[in-house]
């Protein structure tokens, strides 16, 4: 029986809230389909349902390449009905709860409006953990129980997603699975595993669904584990509580990204959103081996797009969206293998139109002239971003970066020589071993690109822009075991290298400065590489009003801290355990049970080597740098024998041609 749309109810009301036009829908490329649509399928059967939830708002979570993805590889079968959700605004959250005669508006699709409670499967994507109190406020407002356990047959499977899945444990209690890894493939898998469950006339309820999905063991099921803990607050083990339940839970890897050239129908929106422009993913993973990056570690092998399935993504991408800037997306898009031949077979095809092309943040090392002229040529010149992230380079040999100063000199020299006139340099405070000497370096980095600047194009209006990020610890990474720097301790070094950049008359105005204070970092470190008991802690700020902690004029410090009082009392841990304390080898961390590939030992190595940093060059030196495997030996990180997979790069030899004059 179909579903009733809750529009008639919200319309009336739409004028009372902000950016109204967020909520309504109908975007270009957005699918509706019939509720039963599996009923006039080829194949039959029952139909699966999908409400896809990135728990930000609109603006943000529109263009998430993630949910867009899943949103029209799930549509492409005529037996699966997928549609998405974001969260709603206060305003409209207030609205929502008020309701009508017919009682409260529950939290709903932008693509049907229809209730996100009559679903099959509710996917949350999580890039960042800060989402979790909007993932809590959805399932509210949708009706859905916000304890697994509470959950009765008609509610859906709650399934979370995205990096934050590689340590679901703080929200074990609110989801009922979690993926890792890779979606394309596993969503339809889930999918199939529904669609034979609800034929079968759903046999054994949700218990058996969910075991069913379990027993893959590409299926984290957090109530079919068991957690263990010691006297002293710290797990003893995570165990599989019934038969047939996996003890450890593995990752998803796609191969052959041509063979997967989503999103093939891009959703153009109806607001502003936070990116306005059409993104192409050239490759997926990175084996830079930066210590603190998740993001590389979580994701490997490299495996690159042809020129020819990139080519024909931006082609087919303009055309159906109207977009006139082009993303070329990655971890690092600057080490394709084939970059030169693409920059240039891709200016070559839209010189003359409206078309610019862009790369993210560019690594130093492969930053060049001729590719930024190529993204360029067509007259759109944004400023350089690069990322060096340690101010000294007795920290970016700890953290795994090795670029030295003179490189990065060499580099914005080249560009300020050729037009540049601004470059932003991003950097990190709070990483292990940091000393306040390695965050003022930064200063002295910055005047010397400035000063560079001046020289080598004889003008004064150059600019650079140091922006600064707060270090949080990344479960899966070397830097997992890593204390947090507190966020006084944060605050006070970054107070310090204000003063030094200001009290600089010569450069002081030609260097911006942005920075995050340390307090929403030590609830991120909270987050991440917390346990089961973290649980009470975001329910408690939850139910304090707590929303949109991802953004500054919402988040609150002393909310998540006195919620963190409240929840973990009686647990003898508090916050400073999960946070600044170190870890060592033997202690079983919350994710280990779920597979990322990369071996235990490897990690441990790694962060050994970065511990023997710290200590000096000549220290370093018997240690040695880990560089990319790409080009190297393998360094027996796991991942390849692990998951069965292999790294995919080119070169191809194949150039991309200009498009044919129809």
């Amino acid at each position: 029986m179909s579903v009733a749309s809750v529009f008639p109810r919200l319309e009336a009301r739409l004028p009372s809230v902000q950016k109204p036009i967020q909520y309504v829908g109908g975007e270009l490329n957005s699918v509706v389909k019939d509720w039963d649509c599996a009923e006039s399928s080829e194949t039959g059967g029952p139909t699966v349902r999908w409400a896809l939830m990135y728990p930000d708002a609109y603006e943000v979570g529109l263009p998430n390449q993630g949910v867009q993805i899943l949103y029209e590889v799930l549509n492409e079968r005529d037996w699966i009905l997928a549609e998405r959700t974001y969260s709603v605004w206060p305003d409209m959250e207030q609205v929502m709860r008020e309701g009508d005669e017919q009682g409260p508006i529950p939290q709903f699709t932008v693509d049907s409006h229809r209730p996100v409670g009559a679903f099959d499967l509710f996917g949350l994507s999580f890039s960042t953990e800060l989402g979790y109190t909007n993932m809590l406020n959805a399932l509210d407002l949708a009706g859905i129980p916000l304890h697994a356990v509470d959950r009765g047959e008609d509610d859906p499977v709650v399934i979370a997603g995205g990096h934050a899945a590689f340590n679901p444990e703080p929200i074990a209690d609110f989801v009922d699975a979690a993926v890792l890894g890779d979606g394309e493939e596993v969503v339809l898998a889930i999918s199939e595993v529904v669609r034979e469950w609800k034929a079968e006339d759903r046999p054994g309820g949700r218990e058996e669904l969910l075991r069913r999905l379990a027993v893959t063991g590409n299926i984290y099921v957090p109530r079919f584990y068991d957690v263990v803990y010691a006297a002293d607050g710290s797990i003893e083990a995570v165990v599989p509580n019934r038969p047939g339940i996996p003890f450890r839970v593995r990752k998803h890897t796609l191969m052959d990204l041509d063979q997967w050239p989503y999103p093939a129908n891009p959703l153009v929106p109806l607001a502003e959103t936070v990116h306005e422009r059409f993104s192409v993913e050239i490759f997926r993973g990175c084996t830079r081996g930066c210590r603190f990056c998740q993001a590389g570690m979580i994701t490997r092998p490299v495996r690159e797009r042809s020129i020819e399935t990139i080519g024909d993504m931006v082609e087919n991408g303009i055309r159906k969206s109207g977009f006139e800037e082009v993303g070329l997306l990655s971890l690092s898009s600057a080490d394709h293998t084939e970059i030169g031949d693409l920059a240039k077979g891709l200016a070559d095809r839209y010189e003359g139109s409206n078309v610019s092309l862009s790369l993210p943040s560019t690594r130093v090392d492969a930053f060049n002239i001729t590719l930024a002229n190529e993204f360029s040529r067509n007259g759109r010149r944004s400023g350089l971003t690069f990322a060096p992230e340690g101010g000294s380079e007795r920290m970016r040999k700890v953290i795994n970066k090795m670029v030295s100063e003179d490189d990065l000199i060499r580099t914005v020299a080249a560009a300020y020589s050729h037009g540049w006139r601004q470059v932003k340099l991003y950097f990190m405070c709070g990483l292990p071993q940091e000393t306040d000497e390695d965050v003022l370096a930064i200063a002295d980095l910055a005047k010397r690109v400035i000063k560079t600047g001046r020289e080598v194009s004889g003008r004064n209006d150059i600019r650079c822009t140091v922006s600064i990020g707060g270090f949080v610890p990344k479960p899966h990474t070397p830097f997992q075991w890593a204390p947090q720097l507190d966020h006084e301790a944060t605050d006070e070094r970054l107070r310090l290298l204000r003063e030094v950049v200001r009290e600089d008359k010569k450069y002081a105005r030609a260097i911006g400065f942005r920075y995050h204070d340390g307090k929403p970092g030590i609830v991120e470190g909270l987050l991440s590489r917390g346990d089961r008991r973290v649980g009470r802690v975001i329910e408690e700020v939850w139910r304090d009003g707590g929303r949109f902690d991802g953004w500054s004029e919402h988040f609150s410090y002393d909310r998540w801290m006195q919620a963190a009082e409240r929840g973990l009392s009686g647990t003898g841990v508090d916050v400073d355990w999960y946070t600044t304390r170190e870890r060592d080898y033997d202690e079983v961390l919350p994710w280990e049970h779920l597979d990322s590939g990369l071996d235990k030992d490897w990690l441990w190595g790694d962060w050994e080597d970065a511990l023997a940093a710290a200590d000096g060059a000549a220290v370093l030196d018997q240690v040695g740098e880990v560089e990319d495997c790409r080009w190297t030996p393998c360094y027996d990180c796991g991942v390849c024998p692990e998951m069965g997979t292999e790294i995919q790069v080119g070169p191809t030899g194949q150039k991309l041609l200009p498009l044919s004059v129809v």
